[in-house]
C-alpha cells in the first residue's frame, strides 16, 4: 500500500540524517514479499546502528515518533519494541549493531536504505531458516497432542484441550500436509504455518472450520484431525482407537455437564 511504502521511505530519510545509523531493513510483507502488502499489513523492520548506539535507540523512540506520532508502544524483546502509530499503523521492530546480525535468525528482507559500509548481502539471514521436521515426528506430535487434549477436555480443562487439539495438533497436521503436498505460492511465513493459510489453500477452508470449531467442540475437531492424518499416513490402530474412545468419553462428559452430544 502507498501509505506503508511512504512511511518506510520517510523513516529511511529520517534515519539517513543521523550520524549513528547504518541501515533500514524491511521484513515480511513490506520487505521482499511486497505483493502480500495490503491495508492490514504491519511495518516489520530492523534498524542497524553503529556500535554503542543500540541502547539509546531502544530507550528513546523519538527517532520513530519524529516520522509519525506514536499512540502506544512497549518493549517486547531485549532488542526491540512493538508500537502503534497515531494513524493506526502498527510496527514491530528491532535495533541491532552490525556485528549482531550474523547470530540473528530472520526471514529474507530488503534494504530500504543503507550506507555503503553495510553489505547488500545482509538482507539475507546468515543463520538458516527453520528446517522442516520429519514426517514421523509431525505425526507423533499431532497424535500426542490430540490424545492429551481429549483427556483434558474430558476432565473439564476445555481451554487447555482446545489449544492442544485445535492449535498444537492442527499446526503439526498442517506442516505434515505441506510436506506431502506443498501449497502453491505465495510462500508461507517460515515461522508460522497458519499465516495466510486461506489464500494458500483456499480449497481447504471448509475443512479448517471443521478442525478449528472452537472452545466447546474439541472432540469433533479431534476426530476431523484424526481422519486427516489417516488420509495422509498410516496411523497406529491402537492410537486411532484410543482417540475415538476419548472423543466419545469427552462428548459423554459434556452431556453429563448439560451440553448436547454431537461428535459428528
Amino acid at each position: 500500500m502507498p501509505a506503508l511504502h511512504d512511511r518506510l521511505q520517510a523513516l529511511a530519510a529520517a534515519l539517513a540524517a543521523r550520524h549513528d545509523t547504518l541501515a533500514l531493513l524491511a521484513l515480511g510483507s513490506v520487505g521482499r514479499d511486497t505483493e502480500r502488502m495490503d491495508r492490514w499489513s504491519d511495518l516489520d523492520f530492523f534498524v542497524l546502528v553503529r556500535d554503542g548506539a543500540k541502547a539509546h535507540y531502544l530507550a528513546d523512540l523519538g527517532w520513530l515518533a519524529a516520522v509519525h506520532p506514536l499512540a502506544w508502544h512497549y518493549r517486547n524483546t531485549v532488542d526491540g519494541h512493538k508500537a502503534l502509530m497515531a494513524d493506526g499503523v502498527f510496527c514491530e521492530f528491532a535495533i541491532f549493531e552490525l556485528r549482531e546480525l550474523a547470530a540473528i535468525p530472520y526471514a529474507p528482507g530488503r534494504f530500504v536504505w543503507r550506507r555503503d559500509e553495510v553489505p547488500e548481502g545482509l538482507a539475507l539471514p546468515q543463520r538458516p531458516l527453520p528446517q522442516p521436521s520429519s514426517r514421523d515426528w509431525l505425526l507423533g506430535e499431532a497424535l500426542s497432542s490430540v490424545l492429551v487434549g481429549l483427556q483434558r477436555h474430558a476432565r473439564g480443562e476445555r481451554l487447555s484441550a482446545m489449544r492442544a487439539v485445535q492449535v498444537a495438533a492442527l499446526d503439526r497436521v498442517l506442516e505434515l500436509r505441506e510436506s506431502l503436498a506443498p501449497a502453491p505460492p505465495p510462500a508461507r511465513d517460515p515461522y508460522a504455518i497458519d499465516r495466510r493459510i486461506e489464500s494458500r489453500w483456499p480449497q481447504r477452508t471448509a475443512w479448517i472450520a471443521e478442525v478449528a470449531p472452537g472452545y466447546a467442540s474439541t472432540p469433533q475437531a479431534a476426530l476431523a484431525l484424526l481422519a486427516e492424518l489417516e488420509s495422509l499416513l498410516p496411523v497406529p490402530a491402537a492410537v486411532a482407537a484410543r482417540i475415538r474412545w476419548l472423543a466419545q468419553a469427552a462428548a459423554d462428559s459434556a452431556v453429563e455437564a448439560g451440553a448436547p452430544r454431537d461428535i459428528g
